[in-house]
């Protein structure tokens, strides 16, 4: 089996951090998104995938090469304009010369591909579609199956009275190469408004595997933060990046901490970041590459990217702060701020 990736989102929930790094290659604990979903398929064995590419496409050769260094061979399709989810797979049909596992560029999971590939070939679907179970189905397209996980029936955001079921489209995809023929070439094309009905008008073995994984779209501020807390707190089944320095501390070379300074909870610092005297780190806390945090600062709870320095006594607490800050000393970043790449905070700001 071989694997698809859509990448081509401009991650427009997420700006501004998706203004120069596509969301897929937005970190997370100071790794690339699109390293955990790589180090997914790779687990189950698959050896070749395939990325549909649009916005700032040249960042993700520049990451991912060749896939060797993932243990992969990783092929590169390029869009000049967007296609969407079938355009995008359409125009990578010299690849589909197999069964493949199609994911979407943007969701987090530990989902059993084995298992949701036995069950596509135990029910010899042409399609099957990774369905998710959530608490309020009317912000997603809800997706109905009967007894046998055949589907039925798909409905986009629903209101409550029509709700009959929780189960959602996961974004994972399982295709036969020849559903391809039924998509058209070079034009924006839904594969979730056109190809999916169709398939169920024309009678087609399409089917659900309705599973309980860890699964999250990272594409808001408070799912990307949610994100970093979910994988420090276990509740993914993926390990977290660095070396294990003590009891829910991880850092990346060179990274030195101050033994005045008090850190609990559960923290990942990058690569020659600096904590100096008396920083007070709590909760689920990950700060990026060439970092300094300085004497008597304050975070809980926050996400900090690379290159950021925060002067003294600052308090961060539940926010997200980007690459290149400066957060000028005795400030508070109160709780639900997402400061974008180059803030600069003068001193005793409040926000």
């Amino acid at each position: 089996m071989k694997a698809l990736i859509l990448l081509g989102g401009f991650g427009t929930r997420l700006r501004p951090f998706t203004c120069q790094t596509p969301k897929p290659l937005l970190p997370i604990l100071n790794q690339p998104f699109i390293t955990y979903q790589l180090n997914l398929l790779k687990k189950y064995g698959i050896k070749e995938v395939t990325f549909c590419l649009s916005y700032k496409a040249e960042q993700f050769n520049k990451f991912v090469g060749t896939g060797k260094n993932f243990g992969l061979k990783v092929n590169y399709v390029y869009e000049d304009k967007p296609l969407g989810t079938g355009g995008a797979i359409k125009n990578a049909e010299k690849y589909f010369d197999e069964t493949t596992i199609i994911l979407n560029g943007d969701i987090l999971t530990d989902i059993n591909i084995s298992e949701i590939m036995k069950f596509h070939n135990n029910k010899k679907a042409v399609l099957t579609i990774s369905l998710i179970r959530v608490k309020d189905p009317t912000i997603y397209g809800l997706v109905e199956t009967d007894k046998n996980q055949r589907i039925e029936k798909f409905l986009e955001k629903p209101s409550w009275d029509e709700v009959t079921c929780n189960t959602i489209n996961g974004g994972i995809y399982i295709f036969e190469p020849e559903l391809l023929s039924y998509i058209p070439p070079n034009i924006n094309y839904s594969v979730e408004r056109g190809l999916f009905p169709m398939l169920l008008e024309q009678k087609k073995n399409v089917y659900g595997y309705i599973s309980n994984p860890y699964w999250i779209d990272i594409g808001t501020v408070e799912k990307y933060k949610q994100t970093h807390f979910d994988i420090l707190n276990c509740n993914v089944n993926v390990p977290v990046p660095g070396k294990k320095l003590r009891n829910n501390v991880w850092v990346k070379n060179k990274a030195s901490i101050d033994k005045t300074s008090t850190l609990t909870g559960k923290i990942v610092l990058g690569k020659n970041t600096k904590i100096e005297q008396f920083v007070q780190l709590s909760g689920c806390v990950s700060i990026g590459c060439n970092c300094i945090i300085r004497k008597g600062s304050q975070i809980i709870d926050s996400i900090i990217l690379d290159n950021t320095v925060i002067e003294e006594g600052v308090k961060i607490e539940n926010s997200l702060i980007g690459n290149n800050c400066k957060i000028e000393s005795n400030s508070i970043i109160n709780s639900g701020n997402a400061l974008g790449d180059k803030t600069h905070l003068t001193k005793f700001s409040n926000i």
